[in-house]
């Protein structure tokens, strides 16, 4: 389902400048996917009384960048700042940002759990070692931040347990933990004026806990998700995609999941799947199974 952004090199004019800042609807902007140091996307919603940005960027570098492009952009007070969920990739820039910053309870309990360790190359390397940090992560940090000298992690300002409601002036933004298996502090951030979800992560399988796997936490996430009337989602690490493209994916990963339910091993869930659709599952459908088939190992 990832698309991921080979035109990234073709930006965005705003009074005559080069900005990366590409707009959505009349509400809404972001900043799309960066692969190389998996810069996730960036969003920014503006009501008429104040603006709300979706997540804070990968570093205080990344982070500055963004307010320079959401200045440019004369928008109302930026006052908000809303965490999708804890991952370095998405909070390393809540301290530059300096907003009013608002995430979930879990979220914030692993902000502070992080406030505790090290970050130099030594650190990171320990914890890959361990098995407390994966490879990937701890290389885009290093590649993004060669040097995290001065790196300040903060917590939450405003902290829920559910669900949050922000009004912005004529433009509400809802702010929901739909859990998932990347992380139970998986959040969603709805504009209803505009029928647009910024999804985060949570459709990305647990990859912090051994192999890549998916469990039935994924159907209930799906329900949550779907309760809203949608036209465009943003994952953070891919381009809008319309209606239809993300509820095919949906009912596909609803049927795999029914599927492979209690199955051990991937010879067998490929059987099942071959038996169910009469035909043999093509490469997405095959690492999808996986997952699933890990989800259920652990």
């Amino acid at each position: 389902m990832v698309i991921y952004d080979k035109e990234y090199a073709k930006y965005s004019l705003f009074f005559g400048g080069v900005i990366f800042m590409k707009k959505l609807t009349n509400n809404i902007y972001y900043i799309p996917h960066k692969s190389d140091t998996d810069r996730p996307v960036i969003g920014l919603v503006n009501g008429s009384k104040y603006s709300l940005v979706v997540d804070a960027g990968n570093s205080p570098h990344h982070a500055r960048e963004i307010l320079e492009e959401v200045d440019q952009l004369g928008v109302n007070n930026v006052k908000y700042l809303a965490i999708t969920h804890w991952h370095w990739d998405h909070v390393f820039g809540i301290h530059y940002m300096n907003l009013l910053t608002i995430c979930h309870q879990l979220t914030d309990k692993k902000l502070k759990w992080m406030q505790q360790l090290e970050w130099d190359d030594k650190a990171l390397d320990e914890r890959v070692a361990s098995g407390e940090e994966i490879e990937f992560c701890s290389s885009m940090i290093k590649k993004e931040m060669p040097s995290r000298e001065g790196l300040i992690l903060r917590n939450g300002d405003i902290t829920f347990d559910s669900k949050l409601e922000v009004d912005l002036g004529g433009v509400t933004c809802i702010i929901e933990n739909v859990k998932g298996d990347h992380g139970e502090d998986s959040c969603i951030v709805y504009i209803p004026s505009d029928k647009v979800m910024f999804l985060g992560d949570c459709m990305s399988p647990d990859f912090y806990s051994g192999a890549r796997s998916y469990s039935h936490k994924v159907v209930d996430m799906i329900n949550k998700i779907t309760q809203y009337d949608v036209d465009t989602y943003i994952a953070a690490h891919d381009e809008p995609l319309e209606k239809e493209e993300v509820h095919q994916y949906f009912n596909e990963l609803i049927a795999i999941e029914k599927l492979t339910r209690d199955i051990a091993n991937l010879e067998a869930a490929i059987e099942v799947f071959k038996k169910e659709y009469m035909r043999d599952p093509i490469e997405d459908e095959m690492d999808t199974l996986q997952c699933f088939v890990n989800g259920n190992l652990k």
